[in-house]
Formats: structure tokens, C-alpha cells, sequence
């Protein structure tokens, strides 16, 4: 065995010390899978035919999208925990304006929900995914025939 020291991949080295360098690679993992997940999304969209969103704007698109059911800017943000609700206006606007979410106003709020075309991208976007990424794979769930 040779004398040289492990030196940790870390994304910080002023955070480590001699506990927490396995915490500090394991943060530094997380952030690289992140980051590939977030390039991930947007080539995905970028494939169905949805361009020049990013992945803010695609993660408020599926929330809104889930369920199918109205959602307000409130609770958008809590379920994507974004603090700053202009961030999440920004995105809703520039959704609106391609056309894939509409706002219908009830009271005093305005709730976001999927138009035809956005819901329809969808399954689009699914498909493009599965033949590109995953091809000649068996499901990873199964539903139990009945």
C-alpha cells in the first residue's frame, strides 16, 4: 500500500474537516446529479417539441399539471418550496404565453391549469423519453393484472 493521503472530492474544501468529508462528498454528488437532472429535464422538453424552457418553468409545469386540478400560485411554490413568488409568476407567465397553462381567476386568486396542447405534450414528451432514454427495457412497475 503506497503512503499517499485520500484527498476527498468535495464542492467546498474550506467547509471540511476530519468528520465530514464523506458528508461533504456526498454533497458534492448531489449537486453534480442535480445539475444532470436539470439538463435531463429540459432536453427531454426540448425533444417533445417545447424549447427554451427552463427547469423552473418545467417543474411549475408539471405541478400545475398534477392532478388536474386548478392550482394557486400559493400553493405552487410551497410544493415546489420556492420562497420568492415572482420567480414562480415569471414562469407561470411565460407558460401562459406558449399557450400550455391557462389562469382562470376565482375570487380575488387566479389558479393555473393545463391547457389542451400542454396536456398533450405530456404524453408526447413521455414517449420521446422512453424511446430515446429507454429503449428495449422492461417497465420498472408493473401494474398486477386483474
Amino acid at each position: 500500500m503506497s503512503d499517499k493521503k485520500k484527498h476527498p472530492i468535495v464542492s467546498s474544501s474550506h467547509l471540511v474537516s476530519e468528520k465530514s468529508s464523506e458528508l461533504s462528498e456526498l454533497e458534492y454528488g448531489l449537486i453534480i446529479a442535480n445539475n444532470a437532472f436539470q439538463r435531463w429535464m429540459m432536453r427531454c422538453m426540448n425533444a417533445s417539441g417545447i424549447p427554451d424552457l427552463n427547469p423552473t418553468d418545467i417543474l411549475i409545469l408539471h405541478n400545475v399539471n398534477h392532478r388536474g386540478r386548478p392550482k394557486k400560485v400559493a400553493d405552487i411554490c410551497f410544493n415546489l418550496n420556492i420562497e420568492d413568488t415572482h420567480t414562480a409568476t415569471y414562469s407561470l407567465r411565460k407558460l401562459t404565453k406558449l399557450h400550455l397553462i391557462k389562469n382562470r381567476k376565482q375570487g380575488q386568486e387566479c389558479r393555473y391549469l393545463v391547457k389542451d396542447f400542454g396536456t398533450s405534450q405530456s404524453p408526447k414528451s413521455t414517449r420521446q423519453r422512453d424511446s430515446r432514454y429507454c429503449p428495449d427495457r422492461p417497465a420498472l412497475i408493473t401494474t398486477p393484472s386483474r
